[in-house]
Parts: C-alpha cells; sequence; structure tokens
C-alpha cells in the first residue's frame, strides 16, 4: 500500500520527580522488591503530585515536543490527548491543555476508554489528519496518573503502575517512501481490567466507595494471556499489511506493561529483545504514556535513523489492541 506521508518531528516526556522505589510500596503492602522485579521486572515508578492533574503532564511533556519539532503552540491545528485518568468527567482534559498551551485554534479531541492502547489510537487518529490535510501539525500527547485510580491496599494493581506523559508532534514527509506503512487493531469484550464504578450503570457514591469499586481492578492471568497473544500477532498483521517482514523493522516500541510480557512477545515474534527499548523498569506501567516513553528514548537517543522502520503496539482494558508501522 501507498504510505500515509506523516512522520514524528519531535517527541517529549514528562516524570514526576517523586520516584516510588519497590521497598517504599512493600511498607504498607504485602509484597517484596524481589517479588517485584520477578513478577513485572520493575523496580521503580514515579508518582504526580497531589496537587497537580493529568493535564499539568501533559503540558510538560508537550513543551519539549513543539521544541524538537521547530514549532510553537500556536502552530498546532489539532490537539489529542490520550487518557483514561483525565482531569475530571468534564470539561474535556485536551481543551485543557489547549488552553493552558496557548494553541488557540486548535481543534481538540479526547481518546479515554482503551486505557493502555489510547496512546496508539491517538497517534492513528493523528496520522488521519495530517494525511487528509485537515491539520498540518498535530500535537499527540498520551498520560495516566494511575496513582490516583489504584488501591493503596492492593498489590495486584499498586506496584504495577507509574504516572508520567508523552507528547509526539506529527507533520507531512516528503521523504520517498516514509510515513505510515501499515496497520492493525482489534478488539474483544473483557471486564478483566476495569474500573467498575463512576458511570452510569454504578455511579459514584458511598456504596461505591465503601467496595472499592472507584480503584483499577484487574486479573494478571487474563492480561498475560491476552497481551502475549493479541500483542504479536497485531505486530505480524501491520507488518504485513505493509509489506514487510518483522526482521525488517530495525525497533519495537511496544507498550510498557511488564518487562516479562515485552519479553515474552519478542521471542514469540523471533525477534532480538535489544530491539525492544524498556522504560518499564524504571517507570512502571505508565499506561497511555507507555509506548511514548520508549518512542522517545528512541528519538531522543538518536536509534531511529531516516529510512529505519518501526512499530508502535500497545494493548489496553477492554481489550482493545493496535499497531502502527513506520517508515522514518
Amino acid at each position: 500500500m501507498t504510505p500515509l506521508p506523516v512522520r514524528i518531528a519531535g517527541t517529549g516526556v514528562h516524570l514526576p520527580p517523586d520516584v516510588v522505589t519497590n521497598r517504599r510500596l512493600a511498607e504498607t503492602l504485602d509484597t517484596s522488591d524481589e517479588w517485584i522485579v520477578h513478577r513485572t521486572g520493575i523496580r521503580e515508578r514515579r508518582w504526580l503530585a497531589p496537587d497537580l492533574a493529568t493535564s499539568d503532564m501533559c503540558v510538560a511533556a508537550a513543551l519539549p515536543a513543539l521544541t524538537t519539532a521547530g514549532c510553537t503552540a500556536r502552530d498546532v491545528d489539532a490537539i489529542i490527548v490520550a487518557t483514561y485518568t483525565y482531569d475530571q468527567p468534564l470539561p474535556s482534559t485536551a481543551l485543557i491543555v489547549k488552553e493552558a498551551l496557548g494553541a488557540f485554534r486548535s481543534l481538540t479531541f479526547d481518546i479515554t476508554q482503551a486505557a493502555c492502547a489510547n496512546g496508539v489510537q491517538a497517534l492513528f487518529l493523528g496520522s488521519l489528519l495530517v494525511r487528509t490535510g485537515a491539520a498540518e501539525r498535530v500535537l499527540v500527547i498520551a498520560a495516566d496518573c494511575a496513582s490516583r485510580v489504584t488501591d493503596p491496599e492492593d498489590r495486584t494493581t499498586r506496584v504495577f503502575f507509574g504516572d508520567a506523559a508523552g507528547a509526539v508532534v506529527l507533520t507531512r514527509t516528503t521523504a520517498p517512501g516514509a510515513g505510515l506503512l501499515g496497520w492493525d487493531f482489534g478488539a474483544e469484550l473483557s471486564y478483566d481490567v476495569e474500573i467498575p464504578a463512576g458511570g452510569s450503570r454504578r455511579p459514584a457514591g458511598a456504596t461505591t466507595f465503601a467496595d472499592r469499586r472507584h480503584y483499577l481492578k484487574m486479573n494478571g492471568r487474563t492480561v498475560w494471556d491476552t497481551a502475549t497473544r493479541c500483542l504479536p500477532d497485531s505486530v505480524l498483521n501491520a507488518t504485513a499489511q505493509a509489506g514487510l517482514t518483522v526482521d525488517e523493522v530495525s525497533h519495537f516500541f511496544l507498550h510498557q506493561a511488564n518487562l516479562n510480557i515485552v519479553r515474552a512477545a519478542m521471542d514469540k515474534l523471533g525477534v532480538p529483545r535489544d530491539r525492544a527499548p524498556i522504560t518499564v523498569d524504571t517507570l512502571g506501567n505508565t499506561g497511555s504514556a507507555g509506548v511514548f516513553t520508549v518512542l522517545h528514548k528512541g528519538f531522543s537517543e538518536g536509534l531511529v535513523r531516516p529510512g529505519d522502520v518501526f512499530v508502535v503496539s500497545a494493548i489496553g482494558a477492554g481489550f482493545q489492541w493496535g499497531t502502527l508501522c513506520f517508515r522514518a
């Protein structure tokens, strides 16, 4: 297929300064550093300060991405914010970010309920906006503040997640053969990762709070089984649509859910593990921001060179998943 002429012109991240080690978690949870590292590969994560919100991380990640792309907020035609931990149900977090940045002519979109797959969906939407000519520059920001929605008393979720934001500026490319080469998306309805209360089915109230139903619930075994099956298959589908094999992919920017999941996915693909950058060990699962943290690592450290093929792939609650295949 003909590539969509889209390129990543700049990236940025924001990491809250509060570093939360496994030993710190073990002070209040029935767990240990050894158990967490063995099960997840995570050694530490970041938590956002209590007086800040997801939009604050979005703004902080957007600024370096805009600088690297050589533009300002006033040059941005659209802002897409990917998060399942929005500032509040209304108004739009993307609109809050737009006002804070001064991106006064931007369209705003929020992508929320694919959780950790939000970022890939947002990148796809941004790429289509650039491709159609509806936008010349699109600022895509993925951020989550999971420390606010994981139960402080539940080691099953509390040890996995951290807070972070990542941002990407998308523009057109004129390089021959460069752009978005292929993609794959899929979904299977499941309640094995959910926040049960707070919507129209179970409105937040005294009972839901007493039952701790406003916190994230997760079936770790189902997540493992689904992720290790769907992520590799999605990568294979996207690269096949691009007319490529996985051996021709230089960089695999995979959802940073769990180090063991990343390794299992790479092994199933039959690709050397060192082609998949890792941030989960020091940041934990940062939800929508996960793939953006490794994207930033790849671009800011000069790992991605012109002509390189790379994939961006994630799976989130729902379950929903997706993969994008680019040539730089």
